[in-house]
């Protein structure tokens, strides 16, 4: 390939470290948010908690049910959560998955069983994009462990719903999320039940990771990642103009 676009510079180190790729062939180009991702109303969070069976406070994660999204390390925070919190605010907490099942998801519903977490776990399966908004909308905070990303788009969808943000600090996860999340090594479960708790219980957080969110989002938009395709496009249009014209008639 004369040129490479990378969704984010994690993609990018990896493709030079792992192919051999000349970094000077790989532009990063971030993706961005469709616009119809924005906190929804009242009536439109009523209408899809009525149409999934949602609780009335849970904790959401959007994505595929497999190891890589590191699931059954969610649970087991959320365990620790419960065992934090007040007794009121724990029996009204539950988790919320959106998304199907990937590959080797087994693992992730057998810690399910073995937590005894069946009656506190939601799992609508697929939902069509525009139910989203107001899931994201709805949910208390949204849970992004994952061990690695090439992006990470739900995150942002999240914030620019305006849905306080917690996820993990490695691969690209930093780069989306800039310091409108809050993050913790994913694979410290005591660090991301304490996270879930400071969240739960610290109004001011929330609000502040809610508007940090809201502006960060502003980054992420798809008319930005197509100009800058375009100039992809256009300089490697330039190029070949030039070799051709250097050899000459």
């Amino acid at each position: 390939a004369d040129a490479i676009i990378a969704v984010s510079e994690c993609t990018k180190r990896d493709a030079v470290r792992c192919y051999g790729v000349p970094e000077e062939k790989i532009t990063v180009i971030y993706e961005g948010v469709n616009p119809r991702f924005r906190p929804a109303g009242p009536e439109a969070v009523a209408a899809v908690r009525q149409k999934y069976g949602l609780p009335e406070h849970f904790i959401l994660y959007v994505g595929t049910i497999e190891p890589r999204k590191n699931l059954s390390a969610l649970l087991e925070a959320f365990v620790a959560l419960q065992n934090r919190l007040a007794t009121r605010d724990a029996a009204a907490l539950r988790l919320v998955f959106v998304g199907k099942k990937g590959w080797l998801y087994e693992g992730f519903f057998r810690r399910l069983r073995e937590l005894g977490l069946e009656d506190r776990a939601f799992f609508t399966g697929y939902v069509p994009d525009e139910d989203l908004p107001a899931i994201y909308s709805a949910a208390d905070l949204f849970v992004f462990p994952s061990l690695y990303e090439g992006f990470g788009l739900p995150v942002l969808e999240a914030m620019a719903c305006g849905t306080p943000v917690i996820c993990s600090d490695t691969s690209s996860l930093p780069e989306v999320a800039g310091d409108a999340a809050l993050m913790v090594p994913p694979t410290d479960v005591r660090a991301l039940a304490e996270a879930m708790e400071r969240m739960l219980c610290d109004a001011q957080m929330r609000t502040t990771l809610r508007e940090k969110g809201l502006a960060w989002v502003r980054r992420f938009t798809w008319e930005k990642t197509a100009q800058q395709t375009v100039s992809v496009y256009k300089g490697l249009e330039r190029r070949v103009k030039t070799r051709v014209s250097s050899r000459g008639p």
